[in-house]
């Protein structure tokens, strides 16, 4: 028997178009996606300061539709199964809404934790909570993305039975194949950097909440054995004046890159930074340990639980200078070691992983009584 799984979710994502065509693959199921908006084309992506054309496919090798081109009501009524990606906006209240009356079964998957999305206090708080609560009531199953997010649902008192693993992961083949091809050599020629310099990289949106300006005074306070470290800022954000008008020799900046142009610089890199607050995953640090690269990430981003151990690298607190200036004084001499564990340990969390948790999921809805 054949399942028709229906995907809702805002718009075409980088990360997740070949989750998608992993999806579309898999015996049993008949799968379609809609989309709420259309950013496959470009968008202007306000956290980077600029228009943004991804250069991966985002809607090949899948049947997916815009929301504008079909009826809701008609799609949801066709299939067997509703699966939600998140749950804000009044275009998924109304699907919620309309899986409850048609009588579908609701599968979410949102990246919400209480570090990255605290409910918050006071009447703000009790009206999240409310709000929570009406949307949590109408989903059968959920599907976590990793340890905090699965804490967040426990702590609104979902039951464990119905909670299943769908990791946050990346196209790890992908970017273990194109960081071992890259010509990092000829990419050092690029930056203007000398051969064999130990490299610190941050690539992401140059915005506070990440904290690209602690990391900046971190590398400056560094006491390094050997060589000082160059470090590489990849990305663009609010932030970049101040950072270029504090940097000193040694500090490249390299503009926004694209997905295709990434795994060389996770290559070229020793130790990849993502100390953020307010981080409901960080799918970079992925990218960073599928291409073998040490990591140091903020210990409340919602990766760091379940990726991120002193054998691949370290956690600090957020805006902490002198605790990631630590840190990476004492993970730049084990970087090479820190990287082979980074690889080992992401490399099971993939899209297989996705599915399996997914099938599960499915294979629970089936084994439940018809009302």
């Amino acid at each position: 028997m054949t399942t028709r799984l229906l995907y809702l979710v805002s718009h075409p994502i980088q990360y997740q178009a070949p989750l998608l065509r992993r999806v579309t693959a898999e015996p049993g199921l008949s799968f379609r996606v809609v989309f709420e908006h259309d950013t496959s084309l470009g968008y202007f992506d306000p956290g980077f300061g600029r228009p943004i054309r991804w250069d991966v496919p985002l809607r090949q090798g899948y049947d997916s539709v815009l929301a504008a081109e079909t009826d809701l009501a008609r799609e949801i009524a066709g299939s067997d199964v509703v699966w939600l990606h998140g749950w804000q906006g009044g275009w998924m209240r109304q699907a919620l809404t309309l899986a409850r009356k048609l009588g579908k079964p609701v599968l979410l998957r949102g990246e919400n934790t209480d570090d990255a999305m605290p409910d918050g206090e006071g009447l703000r708080g009790w009206l999240k909570g409310r709000y929570l609560r009406w949307v949590f009531s109408h989903v059968t199953c959920f599907l976590a993305i990793g340890t905090a997010n699965r804490s967040y649902y426990r702590r609104r008192g979902i039951a464990p039975e119905r909670i299943f693993s769908v990791p946050y992961a990346i196209d790890n083949q992908r970017f273990a194949q194109q960081a071992a091809a890259a010509d990092v050599e000829a990419l050092r020629r690029d930056l203007g950097l000398p051969s064999h310099r130990p490299v610190i990289l941050y690539a992401g949106k140059l915005i506070p909440r990440k904290h690209p300006l602690t990391l900046l005074r971190a590398w400056k306070l560094g006491h390094w054995k050997g060589e000082r470290p160059a470090l590489v800022y990849v990305g663009d954000g609010e932030m970049l004046d101040v950072l270029q008008s504090q940097a000193e020799d040694g500090v490249v900046f390299a503009g926004f890159r694209n997905q295709s142009e990434l795994p060389a610089f996770y290559a070229l890199a020793d130790i990849f930074v993502l100390a953020s607050e307010a981080e409901p995953w960080g799918l970079a640090v992925n990218e960073a340990m599928a291409c073998g690269t040490a990591v140091v990430v903020g210990a409340n981003v919602g990766c760091a639980a379940d990726l991120v151990t002193r054998e691949c690298g370290t956690t600090v607190s957020a805006g902490d200078t002198n605790a990631l200036t630590e840190a990476l004084t004492e993970l730049l001499p084990r970087a090479d070691a820190a990287g082979q564990a980074a690889f080992r340990r992401v490399s099971s969390w993939n899209f297989e992983a996705d599915v399996a948790g997914l099938m599960q999921a499915l294979e629970f809805l089936e084994n439940q009584p018809c009302d």
